[in-house]
């Protein structure tokens, strides 16, 4: 065996560094990113109400314009389909060209689309709506990079005693992303509202949607680049990642110049070990080969798996908002309202439900991930969320009965919470720790598309699943579907089926990068790695 003190000095003065600044500067820089993903990919819910309103209204109609069943799914699913290819392409293309440089690439073309997004033109509403789709097609695929890239290089800085909570704090910037959108959403609309005021669509159907509420959506979308601008230049100053240069570019000279740099300690660069070491059979196999299926086949399948699941369960909780936001007032009736008035309305509610739900389920994971471990909170946060679900569905009825409403919210603010503090964090988190370097990014984008198909099915699949099952009840546009109540038992089955194949996850806790890929080994012990590391023998809940 290589382990331990045979390592390259360059991987173990950075698994031992003690916490500094260029880890809080690897923070920042790669949390920027998921800052401007979760406001660009979230953003967008928050001005759907209005594009129906500015495009789709016919004003000799009750209640006003909203954009049409299979519009709104373009819009909205547009930017998921665009990450999923995303997160393939550059996972794989940051195993080929390294972290660095690629990471440059997704982060330019995330400002480019968050601009463009905003011009979208057109004469016509679909027009206007295809163009909006095309360029968030091309936004979400910036910000699929973002995720193999950002939580690898975070992984690869990190030390073996706070890396977890390293990367679990780069992904909890996904949470000020989403309150960022609500606060931007919120400051805008009441601007505008202040600025034109306009009265009720009931009292004035025409007069109700100022022709500059135009504006607030497109400014909303455009202002995504600006986090993302801001960070660039400090994402190009970073040196590439030892791991990467050492292990996959085989240039030890490279990576001790560059972290003696960071570190500010002398290290030797060990090109002859470092040759020993990236020629074992060990560190020789590809993705698709016998050995890899053999160490890491499992491994693969536990992190797509889990993320696939809870996915279907995070995302299609949006669907119960504008029920929750209608039943306890925040949001009123649209006819009630005029078009600025709505989406501050909307704005506010989401705001509310990030600061109380999600950014604290983040930050409970940052403090305990590298106490209790990955594998604890993965199984609690799927046990709580499959309760949850069922406590929302077996009294359905006495939550939608006037008076119980707050204990709805309640119990749908702790789904929230445990999903946070939980898969939705760990997902991220377990990739970017148990793969080999050379096929890192490449296994952690696999692992976040399949998130991201789960994704695609728990926004749409549900859309249309939790439709009331009499059609003369269901959203106008929308087939008869199988109800809420419904919608979430078979939710609670997805979350249960996610805490039994979060066994095939091993715990990374505390152990080198090196030690769980298994490069540390020599040829002989090809399946230490995934031997030694199984959950199952270390921690249990």
């Amino acid at each position: 065996m290589a382990r331990g003190g045979d390592n390259l000095q360059v991987l173990s003065a950075l698994d031992a560094a003690k916490t500094q600044w260029y880890h809080f500067t690897a923070i920042i820089v790669a949390g920027m990113g998921f800052f401007t993903d979760a406001y660009d990919l979230f953003c967008i819910s928050l001005v759907t109400k209005l594009l129906g309103r500015i495009y789709y209204t016919d004003t000799s109609k009750p209640d006003p314009g909203s954009l049409p069943p299979n519009v709104a799914a373009a819009v909205n699913g547009v930017a998921f389909c665009g990450t999923l290819a995303g997160q393939l392409f550059f996972g794989w293309l940051g195993d080929k060209l390294g972290r660095k440089s690629v990471y440059g690439m997704t982060l330019m073309l995330m400002v480019i689309c968050s601009v463009a997004s905003g011009l979208s033109f057109g004469h016509t509403p679909n027009g206007v709506m295809a163009t909006l789709c095309f360029f968030r097609f091309w936004l979400g695929f910036g910000i699929g990079g973002d995720y193999p890239l950002s939580a690898t290089i975070m992984s690869e800085y990190a030390n073996k005693k706070t890396r977890g909570a390293f990367i679990a704090a780069v992904f909890a910037m996904q949470g000020f992303g989403i309150l960022a959108g609500g606060i931007v959403t919120l400051i805008i609309s009441a601007a505008f509202r202040a600025g034109y005021p306009a009265p009720a669509y009931q009292d004035n159907a025409a007069a109700s949607t100022v022709s500059q509420a135009d504006f607030v959506w497109r400014i909303i979308l455009m202002l995504g680049a600006l986090p993302a601008l801001l960070t660039y230049y400090w994402r190009m100053k970073m040196p590439e990642t030892a791991r990467y240069t050492a292990l996959v570019a085989k240039n030890a000279k490279q990576a001790a110049a560059d972290m003696s740099k960071v570190l500010q300690t002398e290290i030797v660069d060990e090109q002859e070990k470092l040759d020993e070491m990236v020629t074992s059979s060990a560190n020789s196999f590809g993705l698709f080969s016998r050995e890899f299926a053999r160490r890491h086949g499992f491994h693969l399948l536990g992190t797509a798996s889990t993320w696939f699941l809870l996915d279907i369960a995070f995302y299609s909780q949006n669907l119960f908002q504008k029920d929750i936001f209608t039943s306890i007032n925040w949001i009123p009736k649209a006819k009630t309202m005029s078009a600025l008035e709505e989406v501050f309305r909307i704005s506010r509610a989401q705001t509310l439900i990030a600061l109380c739900g999600t950014v604290p389920g983040y930050w409970f994971t940052v403090a305990l991930i590298d106490v209790v471990g990955r594998f604890a909170i993965q199984l609690l946060g799927f046990f709580m969320m499959t309760v949850f679900m069922l406590g929302l569905a077996v009294p359905y009825h006495h939550w939608t009965t006037p008076g119980n409403h707050i204990g709805f919210v309640v119990m749908y603010a702790f789904t929230f919470f445990f999903a946070n503090f939980g898969p939705n964090s760990t997902t991220f988190i377990v990739p970017a720790e148990i793969f080999p370097a050379r096929l890192r990014s490449t296994c952690h984008g696999i692992s976040a598309a399949s998130g991201k198909a789960g994704a695609i099915i728990g926004a749409f699949g549900f859309l249309y699943a939790a439709q009331n099952q009499d059609k003369s009840k269901a959203d106008h546009g929308y087939p008869a579907g199988i109800g809420v109540r419904n919608s979430l038992f078979v939710l609670a089955g997805v979350n249960m089926l996610g805490f039994f194949l979060t066994f095939l996850v091993p715990e990374s806790k505390g152990k080198s990068l090196e030690e769980m890929s298994g490069e540390a080994d020599d040829g002989e012990e090809a399946g230490g790695a995934g031997r030694a590391v199984r959950p199952s023998e270390t921690q249990m809940v």
